[in-house]
């Protein structure tokens, strides 16, 4: 008989993956509970109004909803009657006491864990899902193996989806990893967490290890990505000052099969939930081994990806004669990066409070995250927010491209030009306009990187 399943946390991660186990695994009952119940009856709600927006979620929903994916705010039953327990609560940076500003915040974590002591009934299979810090495990198992009736494995199943292609990353994973003890109670464990998805990935994909190397595999994975990106956006401050195009380096460089093309591209900056955070934590972590060179180096991803949202605002001081005071400028995307609405620290958060800084007129139009943009901004005044691209650019001196949704360059674009004031600037940090094309209308047009 296979065991039922419970994801505590109905966020990124645990509705998408809990979605598509259950959908993948129609013999399991699958259950995704949070004490948030705004989120729950989102989650429920009859006209499929999720609390997050993902291309392909609302599909997988649709079809196991009700059957055997089940979203609920009773956390006491749900551990009680399921037998495999995914954590996927939030692990934010902390920003209080020691470590602030660069160790995960693990209070929700640990209550997770306590939670799970006093509800479960029976022995039970526990799986980190959220990302966490290496040897975080063994202070869960402490905390739950002081049990004098249960038993209680705990593993690590870190998950590597990139928001706006989580749906396909869940059904075609590149790999799937699952760490836990090497005993053997712990390895029948690995095998139950394997069977689950192996119902649709093949298993040459499904990876085992140790349950540390589970763990900072999840931070190192992270922090690869982060550093391609600050990479390629130190390459394009100096393609900038040469001439060069940013473009055809990366085009190159990615010809090399040991280097590859992905995450090669220039831009404002990384975003979202883990980038910033996982590196964060993993200079922590350098520094309270006493790897003070290692730590540096890390930080050193950081300190690149916040100086790219600092160049974007120098360059438009610049090109708008050293004055951006009373100047509207209108950002055209908010979201970290297209085909999601999540702004976790997005660069445009970043530019946003940067341009406030300098007086600008700013207005924000985002086909997915204005709602997101209003909440992280409330503390800013003079900033408005527009759903219509054209009215968002009326009368503005500039257009700034922070997202590179889709829509963008299919806009017409001598209409956007007519109604703006002269001379009418587009900064495209993403390079996903014709800028050849914008000339020719009569902007004045700036990319990254060139």
């Amino acid at each position: 008989m296979n065991k039922n399943i419970v994801c505590i946390g109905a966020g990124y991660i645990g509705g998408p993956t809990m979605a598509v186990i259950a959908k993948m695994n129609p013999d399991r009952k699958v259950f995704v509970v949070d004490i948030n119940k705004e989120r729950i009856v989102a989650w429920n709600s009859k006209d499929f109004r999720l609390p997050i927006y993902e291309p392909g979620l609302e599909d997988v929903v649709r079809k196991v909803r009700g059957k055997n994916l089940f979203f609920t705010t009773d956390i006491r039953k749900a551990v009680r009657d399921c037998d495999i327990i995914f954590v996927g609560v939030n692990t934010p940076t902390k920003m209080f006491g020691r470590g602030a500003g660069r160790a995960s915040d693990l209070q929700y974590w640990e209550a997770t864990a306590r939670t799970i002591k006093e509800f479960a009934k029976g022995d039970k299979i526990v799986v980190e899902k959220s990302t966490l810090p290496v040897r975080t495990a063994a202070a869960m198992d402490a905390i739950l193996n002081d049990h004098a009736e249960h038993a209680f494995a705990v593993l690590s199943n870190p998950e590597f989806l990139a928001e706006g292609t989580a749906i396909k990353d869940l059904m075609e994973p590149d790999r799937v990893l699952i760490g836990g003890p090497q005993t053997k109670t712990g390895k029948a464990a690995i095998a139950e967490v394997v069977d689950i998805y192996a119902s649709w990935v093949p298993r040459a994909r499904i990876l085992t290890t140790n349950v540390w190397s589970a763990e900072l595999t999840k931070l190192a994975a992270n922090a690869f990505l982060a550093q391609r990106v600050s990479s390629i956006n130190a390459i394009a401050g100096l393609c900038e000052a040469t001439g060069a195009d940013v473009d055809e380096v990366a085009r190159v460089i990615g010809a090399d099969r040991r280097i590859g093309p992905k995450f090669l591209k220039a831009g404002p900056g990384f975003g979202g939930s883990c980038f910033k955070k996982d590196v964060l934590n993993l200079v922590y972590l350098c520094e309270s081994f006493g790897l003070h060179t290692a730590a540096e180096y890390w930080n050193g991803v950081i300190l690149m990806n916040e100086h790219q949202q600092e160049r974007i605002v120098s360059r438009l001081f610049r090109e708008m004669f050293n004055t951006l005071a009373n100047k509207r400028i209108a950002m055209f995307g908010f979201a970290f990066k297209a085909d999601t609405g999540d702004t976790r620290e997005t660069p445009a958060g970043t530019v946003a409070r940067l341009l406030a800084e300098e007086h600008v007129r700013l207005v924000i139009t985002d086909p997915k995250a204005l709602g997101n943009a209003r909440k992280d901004l409330a503390d800013l005044k003079g900033i408005a927010y527009e759903t219509n691209e054209y009215k968002a650019a009326k009368d503005a001196d500039a257009i700034l491209l922070m997202t590179d949704w889709k829509q963008y360059p299919q806009l017409d674009w001598a209409k956007l030009y007519k109604s703006m004031r002269k001379p009418a600037l587009v900064f495209d940090t993403r390079n996903c306009l014709d800028a050849d094309a914008l000339r020719k209308i009569g902007f004045k047009v700036l990319n990254t990187g060139k």
